[in-house]
């Protein structure tokens, strides 16, 4: 199946503008192009917007994203590569969990507190 640039936007989660700096830039090949010069994008094209989403999500910088797509336009010989950088992108990725863990843990702390005065709060008007 083949979408356009709006359906392939929507589909990924990406911006049409995101998708065409992420052609220009050289983090996805140029698409094809119908009978009337516009992009037209595969299911395997989405995989990859998805996946690149994905990647972007979980913080991994752009020039990392762009080595990496390199190195998979040189196909199985570079698998290890690859795989080496999801290791270590991963790593990052753990850290920032447990991080936001140890945040989220904080608000928790502070929501129980704050409910705790409303609680006594109520308990002293109605006593």
């Amino acid at each position: 199946m083949t979408y356009s640039i709006a359906q392939a936007a929507e589909r990924s989660g990406l911006s049409i503008d995101t998708l065409r700096y992420y052609e220009r830039i050289g983090l996805v090949d140029p698409p094809a192009r119908d009978s009337g010069g516009r992009r037209t994008y595969s299911d395997d094209d989405l995989s990859w917007l998805v996946f690149l989403t994905r990647l972007r999500t979980t913080g991994m910088p752009i020039r990392m994203m762009r080595e990496y797509a390199q190195l998979r336009h040189r196909g199985a010989a570079t698998a290890g590569r690859r795989k080496q950088m999801l290791f270590e992108h991963r790593a990052s990725v753990r850290e920032r969990i447990a991080e936001l863990q140890s945040c989220l843990d904080v608000l928790e702390y502070k929501i129980a507190h704050y409910e705790q005065i409303e609680h006594t709060f109520v308990e002293g008007i109605t006593a």
